[in-house]
């Protein structure tokens, strides 16, 4: 899905720690032109529609994931297999289920992501263990050569390190050139998130965005060699 002109406020113009821009809707092409912009949406705790562009932004590099000794030995093991893009409403409400904390996956966005991946837009990779239960996963959203992390989930140990892992396995392969994680957190961290300014972040964003990059098709991801 080609993405339009900017329908928002220029993000390299926005507050660094408050909303670019209120309400609208959360229809793909808007969406699309949010992400390709360096804008994505987290509403509010009331369920207002707020779009950001933070200052300054995490990422982590493609070729700097940090991987524990204890995350290679989970890897290793091999008890937990990975697929790409074969339950992602599964995982999408995996990401919303968080008993006690409260969610901003409210169910208008689980249907507006959900548009975006049958339009091959998101995608999720998804964490089974050896009885095929579904213990663990991510999703986000490509544009170009770029990845959006959105959210992930664990229902093991390890479970969403494990596909953290497999996703930047397949973002390699693919030929994609940034991963955004959106906004830093001790968990990000270790895994090797690091913090950009937001100039600097936007410029990464427009070359990645015009660039050719493309996930494998759906169905089980090979092993990762660590």
């Amino acid at each position: 899905m080609a993405s339009p002109s900017i329908r928002f406020p220029d993000p390299g113009t926005a507050p660094g720690d408050a909303p670019l821009a209120r309400g609208g809707d959360l229809r793909p092409d808007i969406l699309v032109d949010a992400y390709a912009h360096g804008v994505f949406p987290w509403p509010d705790a009331h369920g207002t529609l707020l779009w950001w562009s933070p200052d300054p932004r995490a990422v982590i590099p493609l070729e700097g994931l940090r991987v524990s000794r204890s995350l290679r030995r989970t890897l290793r093991r091999g008890a937990l297999a990975c697929t790409l893009d074969r339950a992602f409403a599964r995982v999408i409400r995996g990401c919303a289920e968080r008993p006690g904390e409260g969610t901003w996956i409210r169910p208008e966005m689980v249907l507006a992501y959900t548009r975006l991946h049958e339009l091959g837009v998101a995608h999720s990779i998804e964490v089974w263990d050896r009885a095929g239960a579904l213990v663990g996963g991510l999703y986000g959203v490509a544009v170009g050569g770029a990845f959006t992390g959105e959210s992930m989930f664990h229902r093991v140990d390890d479970a969403s390190k494990v596909a953290l892992v497999h996703l930047v396995e397949r973002l390699r392969a693919g030929g994609f050139a940034l991963l955004d994680v959106q906004l830093q957190t001790p968990h990000l961290a270790s895994l090797g998130a690091v913090e950009v300014s937001r100039a600097l972040f936007l410029e990464r964003l427009a070359d990645a965005v015009r660039g050719s990059a493309a996930l494998p098709p759906p169905g089980p991801c090979p092993p990762v060699g660590r």
